[in-house]
């Protein structure tokens, strides 16, 4: 936090996920779109009797796919941040909307980390930090696999320091 005219300012995490975010969310979004613009396609095909709009309404879920598989990936990569401090955990999210998040290290109760089959492709992982907080649990996607590990090292550590009760 800066100050400005004496009123505290937040800052953008520090952090920018894996440049491999950006490959992985294309694929991602490339894998599940291609499943809805089939299905559609196959509907509009197979499905005797529907209107002549219905082709359409085809084209644009395939236009609104691909704009998806193309923005999508790019600015959430842009708006995407993490940082960890030794008081708290901080995060930034969101391509359309945006959530910021702040979980102080004393509120910390579980660090685990999650890495699909697709992610371990790109070398990616993420890590999920459960807190004593009704907002759930806040996570950092697409991180180096690396990154990942000394992330949830450096958490364990900090929080086997803190001698709050996470409650």
């Amino acid at each position: 936090m800066t100050d400005v005219g004496g009123v505290p300012v937040l800052r953008a995490p520090a952090n920018r996920v894996s440049p491999q975010a950006v490959p992985f969310w294309t694929v991602s979004a490339l894998l599940g779109d291609a499943v809805l613009v089939v299905a559609a396609v196959l509907v509009w095909l197979l499905v005797p009797g529907l209107p002549g709009w219905a082709g359409l309404v085809v084209l644009l879920v395939a236009v609104a796919a691909v704009a998806h598989v193309v923005l999508m990936p790019r600015i959430r990569y842009r708006v995407h941040r993490w940082e960890v401090t030794d008081t708290a955990v901080h995060t930034r999210e969101g391509w359309i909307g945006r959530q910021t998040r702040i979980a102080p290290i004393s509120r910390v109760q579980t660090v685990d980390s999650r890495q699909g089959a697709l992610m371990r492709l790109f070398g990616l992982a993420s890590i999920t930090v459960t807190t004593a907080s009704a907002a759930g649990p806040i996570t950092v996607d697409c991180l180096d696999a690396d990154t990942a590990r000394r992330v949830v090292a450096q958490l364990t550590a900090i929080t086997a320091a803190t001698e709050d009760d996470a409650t």
